[in-house]
């Protein structure tokens, strides 16, 4: 809706006015910018691409696994006989087999 006065569009805004039109101007580019960061941390975070497990981990007789987790270049199983066996993600080889001593 145009003003009913042309000369009305040539005033000045008031100052109180131009700082809340410069706050809002502000608060805009803070919201895009923090949009713009989140938007990067997930792709960082997600395009990590590291080598892929294999299909089959086959434990050593008589292991059953009980938990799992993998690290950048290892993954490892916990088995129900308080072992932790560590396995080279690239090659699926047993790297390391720590044994958890019970609690005391």
């Amino acid at each position: 809706m145009a003003s009913p006065d042309p000369e009305d569009d040539d005033l000045p805004l008031p100052p109180s006015l131009r700082f809340l039109r410069a706050l809002v101007t502000l608060l805009t580019a803070v919201m895009i910018a923090g949009i713009l960061g989140i938007l990067a941390l997930i792709w960082s975070r997600y395009s990590n691409a590291s080598a892929p497990l294999p299909e089959v981990i086959t434990l050593p007789d008589g292991a059953r696994a009980s938990t799992f987790t993998q690290g950048p270049d290892w993954y490892a199983v916990v088995t129900t006989d308080d072992e932790i066996l560590i396995f080279d993600r690239a090659t699926g080889k047993l790297r390391q087999t720590l044994r958890i001593a019970p609690a005391e």
